[in-house]
């Protein structure tokens, strides 16, 4: 078996927590950055949120426990299902879809047409446009271009494997996203399969398919060579 890179761990991946540097206990630096999963909605359950919301913004719908901090904004038409937290002036635009399990930081964007659920979103991260990101870890000012997709399930529906050169790494679960480093970013329409990690500002080039590893500040201009399964967001 090949040696894995120290950049996949998550104090690699991430500088810091940022505004919810509160919570690293339940997200150690020195464990695979997909066992930072299961540990979001016991975060959330350490948080204690509140079942009931003082302010519900016109036209949105939110139910469950959520936390929405004063100096944040939530559009018209919006829709958050607890449990969530958000951030400080972290702006929940028209038409979102935020689906349980999502613990936003600070000055981040969830767009029109965006779904998102089951992810820990850090400082200043942008998901502005028609994306999908599920079962994710996105780091502090990372970027999904319009359109682009996350892909959470391999079409069989088996355990996603971590991919890196030609080794393969079980994870134990059957659904896992991708785990964008600090400032990684993924251009318009592209696709990250289950199982990627970008490292910190990699990129990933519009209308590119990527699965497996993009070590730091690297560049991903065309479709990489496709995974034995394709993946699928839900």
């Amino acid at each position: 078996m090949e040696a894995f890179p120290e950049e996949i761990l998550p104090e690699r991946l991430f500088a810091s927590l940022g505004s919810l540097e509160f919570l690293r206990p339940f997200f150690p630096v020195d464990v695979f950055p997909w066992e930072w999963l299961g540990n979001i909605s016991k975060a959330l359950n350490f948080l204690k949120i509140s079942k009931d919301i003082i302010k519900i913004p016109a036209r949105a719908h939110i139910a469950g426990r959520v936390f929405i901090h004063p100096t944040a904004t939530v559009a018209p038409f919006a829709t958050i299902l607890g449990p969530a937290h958000i951030g400080a002036h972290t702006e929940i635009r028209p038409g979102a879809l935020i689906r349980g399990n999502c613990i936003i930081g600070e000055r981040c964007v969830i767009g029109g047409g965006c779904e998102i659920k089951n992810v820990l979103i850090l400082d200043g991260t942008r998901i502005a446009h028609f994306n999908y990101a599920g079962d994710s870890i996105l780091g502090n000012g990372s970027h999904l271009g319009a359109g682009a997709i996350i892909s959470n399930l391999r079409f069989d529906e088996k355990e996603v494997t971590f991919h890196y050169g030609t080794d393969l790494h079980p994870t134990f679960l059957r659904k896992i996203g991708a785990f964008l480093g600090d400032a990684a970013q993924v251009g318009c329409n592209g696709v990250l399969q289950p199982g990627t990690i970008l490292g910190r500002k990699s990129i990933v080039y519009p209308g590119v398919v990527f699965g497996g590893y993009l070590s730091p500040s690297a560049k991903a201009k065309c479709t990489a060579k496709p995974l034995d399964i394709q993946g699928d967001s839900r």
